[in-house]
């Protein structure tokens, strides 16, 4: 068998349906788009969430809560992973190590153990971290974000 004898399987491939190409083609006239009414015309376009006048469900459903736009979110990244890691542990490193992502404030918490003396610079720490790191000869500088 070679590339140009390739063909899809009998039955698979259907042409698409023309509308609006006389009675014959069964959707003549109308178009498959009924009789009058808006949804009939060219143009017509329904807004998202429209329900045919219906109170729409985004209005029907109660609100609660709200979003706090001071909210820091913070990429983090735990010490089992600080662990491959030798000397200077930066936000920058974690970035290139693809470890965190770019543009956030890191934050490293606590979870695994760490035996190596690290120099780790972070926006935040966990105390359980800061802990370990400390326990282990290292040091935490915090960067302001």
């Amino acid at each position: 068998m070679k590339l140009h004898e390739l063909s899809p399987a009998k039955g698979s491939k259907r042409a698409r349906k023309r509308i609006g190409r006389g009675p014959g083609s069964g959707t003549g006239k109308t178009a498959g788009r009924g009789h009058k009414g808006q949804r009939s015309r060219s143009g017509y376009s329904q807004r998202l969430g429209f329900e045919g006048g219906q109170m729409p469900l985004t209005r029907r459903v109660p609100k609660r809560g709200f979003t706090n736009i001071f909210r820091v979110r913070y990429q983090v990244v735990n010490l089992a992973r600080l662990t491959e890691l030798a000397g200077e542990v930066t936000p920058e490193l974690l970035v290139e190590k693809g470890l965190v992502r770019s543009g956030h404030p890191v934050k490293v918490l606590g979870d695994g153990e760490i035996s190596t003396a690290l120099k780790v610079q972070a926006h935040k720490f966990s105390s359980s971290a800061r802990a370990k790191i400390e326990a282990a000869g290292g040091s935490c500088e915090v960067l302001e974000w």
